[in-house]
């Protein structure tokens, strides 16, 4: 178990930025890990994320405040699974220049969960509906005595940070592990909510398959109502009422998901990724970029393993 330390090959190669929640980024093709670290005493910090997060504590003690849930002490050997779009504000009572708060933040691409759901249902030829509805609770499940859980992420830590030749191929079947544990919990919320609207509207659906197969090509809100043959105003409000975001902070973010892809995985200069993503001007990528990762494209690019 690695659960109380972090691992010896992250320490040798992560830069320290700042004191508070410093960030440093592990990439694979289909899942991003997130080591945070904070060395000093902090309150009130605001994070949020745009896609589901399994947060697991590495060393030190958070005070977690999340939405719908009783503040709580966020310790090693702990787990919080968190929908997209919740905000949680932290507290960091004990962190110090020594005795750090470490905790690691787990990001997977919304069609390897889809990818693993549909496995999971053929598998066992359950005919429950998985898309979302009103009954299921999208709160943040605090998961503090699941050992398997526990297991698969302090598993997915180490070998994320080892730089092993079949790193991609590991992490893939540690991956879908994690994710068929989780749907057994009620974590099962949390991970549908970035891919339920797929059943829940034709046309949308539609249209998202269309964003995803045509980003690089210049798109208008119009184009795109269109596709769902709907009028402009009333194709807007109906996509930001179902995706919680606008049409174009969606392309945008699979812009930034394939530009992040390119960044991970090439040399190119980044005004040519920007441009190859379709983004018009290397400003406004370097802005939304900023606007997703809080970081520049640069600083995101000498953050990640071994670059």
């Amino acid at each position: 178990m690695i659960t109380g330390k972090t691992p010896q090959t992250h320490k040798s190669l992560r830069k320290i930025e700042t004191l508070v929640e410093n960030r440093t980024i592990y990439s694979a093709d289909f899942a991003e890990m997130n080591i945070y670290e904070t060395h000093q005493k902090a309150d009130q910090v605001y994070l949020e994320f745009d896609f589901p997060i399994i947060a697991s504590m590495i060393s030190g003690r958070k005070i977690m405040h999340l939405e719908n849930k009783a503040t709580f002490d966020f310790l090693p050997g702990e787990s919080v699974v968190l929908p997209s779009k919740k905000k949680m504000v932290i507290d960091f009572p004990d962190a110090t220049l020594d005795s750090p708060t470490q905790c690691m933040a787990l990001g997977i691409d919304s069609k390897k969960i889809q990818e693993t759901i549909d496995v999971y249902q053929n598998a066992t030829e359950i005919e429950e509906n998985f898309a979302m509805s009103s009954g299921l609770n999208l709160s943040p499940l605090h998961l503090n005595n699941n050992s398997q859980v526990q297991h698969l992420i302090d598993r997915l830590l180490q070998t994320f940070t080892s730089g092993h030749k079949s790193k991609d191929a590991l992490l893939d079947v540690m991956i879908k592990e994690l994710i068929l544990r989780l749907l057994q919990t009620n974590a099962r919320a949390a991970l549908l909510d970035e891919t339920s609207y797929l059943f829940d509207n034709n046309r949308m659906a539609f249209v998202l398959k269309y964003i995803r197969e045509h980003f690089k090509e210049e798109i208008s809100v119009d184009t795109l109502a269109n596709k769902a043959c709907m009028s402009s105003s009333h194709f807007y409000k109906t996509f930001k009422n179902t995706l919680g975001e606008t049409p174009m902070e969606y392309l945008n973010g699979e812009r930034l998901k394939q530009a992040k892809k390119m960044i991970r995985s090439t040399n190119h200069k980044l005004s040519e990724i920007a441009f190859s993503c379709g983004f018009n001007s290397s400003s406004y990528f370097n802005t939304q970029f900023k606007k997703q990762e809080g970081m520049t494209p640069s600083q995101f690019r000498k953050s990640i393993l071994g670059y």
